[in-house]
């Protein structure tokens, strides 16, 4: 009886021992106990019958039975008992029901013994992963500290107490030497399930690592009166981080900086000296623009909302200030507003003004048969087209200085004939690439358009329904290192990609594919089953 009541005491410290070492569930180690003593029995019973072990969580007393089925006629003696022989063990029994059979204690052989520990090993570890899996999941976003427990092939395997995280050779700051015992702290960008147990993947490269630290560092970030809008790095190098204020008597930049610049200090010493430039953020897209470019000085920006594209242009001697060393600042400035940045200086603005001057003259002397003077006027007065010329207000036209209405009517005349000219011979260059006459119905489309269709093959309203956005405004790749540009169907008539989804979708509209209120997705689902 002692030696029983030893082995009950027995199991369970070592179930408590497991538990508080794994930090896993004491009741978990139990259950893989419970599962091991099973197999255990099986290899001494067979392995067709149904074992169960079932251990007393408080008195470590162990149970085993073997589960019968009761039937009419027996046909595996392993598995299976008669209503009779059933009945002996419980006389409510019926057929259909299952039954326990207790089976004595017995002594585990080596082979045995040997297999236990194996499903109590595979399963601990298995609770462990999940412990691991469940604990890291929800902290992707936050910033853990650890000890570099090994470094293997410059990835760095980081101990965190309860877990261990992979900080991969290119999520480390350029040039930084870490070695086996350092403490370091990282970001938790992804945890995933992998079957060689869960991945706690961090980084110090990331731009939200930058803008934690900063939260430790700057209380107005932790407590939400001041907030970091946008963060970009290059890493190792130079950042710049945009931040706002929601209090109109803490100054967001100053806040950051902190006395004597203590506190921005701080996070440059953690990412090894990567100079970060603090930017006020400004709902004005131009204003913040004009930030994010400090130091440098801009004298003009012009604003292309539909493309999210802006054209800076700074003093001569500003340029290289502005553009930075290997184009750092402004490859920084547009990823932290997500706007595509064209600097110019004012000299090459200017020149690039008198080219297009130059260049519309020439075309409203040429379109509406006119000398150079008129065209110059017609420029200098913020014309840009022939169409607009055609289609303006006759009042408008006519209040230009030193013309009357009889001029405007003549311009406005010249034009349409001009239009109705370009329009005629289009549609005979349409014709002769064979475009059907459908694809004029197709709203948004031109006749510009069709002939660019005809030229890259696009010929009915089922090609153009069938086209990907790609084949209409063109795509970028990467290719053995360099940014390959591939041209679409409508290069050069400034379309956006909004408006390239849009033409698509009438096409399908207009070929039967969908109906008119159908959502993008189900058309691209349709183009699909139309291929």
């Amino acid at each position: 009886m002692v030696a029983v009541s030893a082995n009950r005491l027995e199991l369970l410290q070592i179930a408590d021992a497991v538990a508080r070492e794994k930090s896993i569930d004491r009741s978990i180690v139990i259950a893989a106990m419970e599962d091991a003593i099973a197999k255990a029995a099986r290899s001494r019973y067979g392995q067709e019958t149904d074992i169960h072990a079932d251990i007393n969580a408080k008195t470590g007393e162990l149970r085993l039975a073997r589960h019968l089925l009761v039937v009419d006629e027996v046909e595996n003696t392993a598995t299976e008992i008669t209503l009779d022989g059933a009945r002996r063990h419980n006389p409510a029994a019926q057929v259909g029901d299952t039954i326990a059979d207790t089976l004595p204690p017995f002594d585990f052989g080596r082979i045995a013994a040997q297999s236990a520990k194996q499903v109590i090993v595979q399963k601990v570890r298995e609770a462990e992963r999940d412990r691991q899996y469940d604990e890291y999941k929800d902290r992707i976003g936050d910033v853990v500290n650890g000890l570099v427990k090994r470094v293997e092939y410059g990835n760095v395997v980081v101990d965190l107490g309860r877990g261990e995280g992979i900080l991969r050779r290119d999520e480390l700051l350029p040039r930084e030497t870490v070695k086996t015992g350092d403490r370091i702290r990282a970001y938790v960008y992804d945890v995933r399930r992998e079957p060689r147990g869960p991945q706690i993947f961090l980084s110090r490269t990331h731009p939200q690592f930058m803008a934690k630290l900063f939260a430790q560092e700057v209380p107005e970030i932790y407590d939400g009166i001041v907030e970091i809008k946008a963060v970009a790095r290059d890493p190792g190098s130079r950042a710049k981080i945009a931040v706002i204020s929601r209090d109109q008597s803490v100054d967001p930049v100053g806040a950051c900086v902190g006395m004597r610049g203590s506190r921005v200090q701080a996070v440059v010493n953690e990412l090894q000296g990567e100079k970060i430039d603090i930017i006020p953020w400004n709902p004005d897209i131009a204003t913040f623009i004009v930030n994010a470019l400090a130091p440098a000085e801009v004298v003009k920006v012009v604003l292309d909302e539909d493309r999210e594209r802006i054209e800076v242009v700074v003093p001569d001697a500003q340029l290289s200030l502005a553009i930075g060393r290997r184009g750092q600042n402004v490859r920084l400035a547009t990823q932290l507003t997500g706007w595509d940045i064209d600097i110019m200086t004012e000299q090459e603005e200017s020149e690039r003004r008198q080219k297009e001057f130059a260049e519309r003259t020439k075309m409203f002397a040429e379109a509406l048969d006119l000398d150079e003077m008129m065209g110059q006027l017609l420029t200098s007065e913020g014309f840009t087209s022939v169409e607009e010329i055609a289609y303006v207000q006759l009042q408008e036209l006519a209040s230009i200085e030193g013309f009357d209405e009889d001029t405007a009517a003549e311009l406005q005349a010249r034009a349409l004939k001009h239009l109705a000219e370009v329009e005629e011979a289009l549609d005979a260059r349409r014709i002769e690439l064979g475009v059907d006459d459908d694809l004029k119905s197709v709203p948004g489309v031109t006749s510009k358009m069709l002939v660019a269709f005809g030229e890259n093959d696009i010929k009915s309203v089922e090609d153009l329904a069938g086209c990907a956005t790609d084949d209409l405004i063109g795509w970028t790749e990467r290719k053995d290192g360099e940014t390959v540009r591939h041209a679409g169907a409508l290069d050069g008539f400034e379309l956006s990609r909004e408006d390239a989804e849009a033409l698509v979708m009438q096409a399908r509209v207009a070929a039967g594919w969908i109906e008119a209120d159908e959502p993008a997705a189900d058309g691209d689902d349709a183009a699909a089953g139309e291929a």
